[in-house]
């Protein structure tokens, strides 16, 4: 069975995993206002729509304090089990997703990834696949830094870093409506948080679930077939 992907959200914090005959892939993420488990509900059923893969969503532990978050009316955590460093190693592939907090990923997500330190020091994610998907408060909240600066965490673990680029297609070049997204991954806007995701940057998370589980079962090789 192959692994492949992770999303995680800086609102809910949860994992996609992906299981394809030999594939599994997690979605892992992290979600506070639930904009960024909408796009991992999305990349899921992307990534469950290939053959074999056998997708699931994961969430990592929040860091706030209940009594911080109901100041901040965040709503409560869905039902996504929580993951665990270990759980990583178990998979193919990942599509980490969370809110970006001045430019860069949320900081319960990055909590999760200080704490994969065994599994750096074994070096038992080099050579899986990883993807990014993320929420921004506005347009130049950080759509790409939130992204560009995420990606350290992958080199140092030996992944490869999958971008969806254009393969999304016209899709990537809207300019009538307000979008989210870039060749980095999938992606939306939260506004005050109010808006929520469209169905164009729906579409978009669908794709990339769809284009990184298929990367992952090429990868996995004939025994994923």
């Amino acid at each position: 069975m192959m692994r492949a992907f992770a999303f995680c959200d800086d609102l809910m914090r949860r994992c996609i995993q992906w299981s394809l005959t030999s594939v599994v892939e997690c979605n892992r993420y992290y979600s506070m206002y639930g904009h960024v488990e909408k796009l991992a509900q999305e990349i899921r059923k992307g990534a469950a729509s290939v053959d074999g893969v056998d997708a699931k969503l994961w969430q990592v532990p929040e860091t706030l304090p209940e009594d911080v978050l109901s100041k901040m009316s965040a709503p409560p955590k869905s039902d996504a089990p929580l993951i665990t460093p270990n759980d990583l190693a178990e998979v193919d592939g990942f599509v980490f997703g969370f809110p970006t907090r001045f430019g860069m990923m949320a900081a319960q997500f990055k909590a999760f990834l200080d704490s994969t330190g065994g599994l750096w020091r074994t070096q038992q994610l080099a050579g899986k696949p990883a993807g990014i998907f993320y929420s921004t408060g506005s347009q130049g909240g950080g759509q790409e830094t939130t992204a560009l600066t995420a990606i350290t965490q992958l080199v140092h673990h030996g992944m490869i870093f999958v971008p969806i680029g254009y393969t999304f297609g016209a899709g990537m070049f809207e300019m009538e409506k307000v979008k989210g997204g870039s060749p980095y991954g999938a992606g939306t806007f939260a506004g005050d948080g109010s808006r929520q995701p469209t169905e164009l940057e729906l579409e978009q998370a669908f794709h990339q679930g769809k284009y990184i589980a298929a990367i992952s079962k090429k990868l996995k090789g004939p025994a994923a077939a």
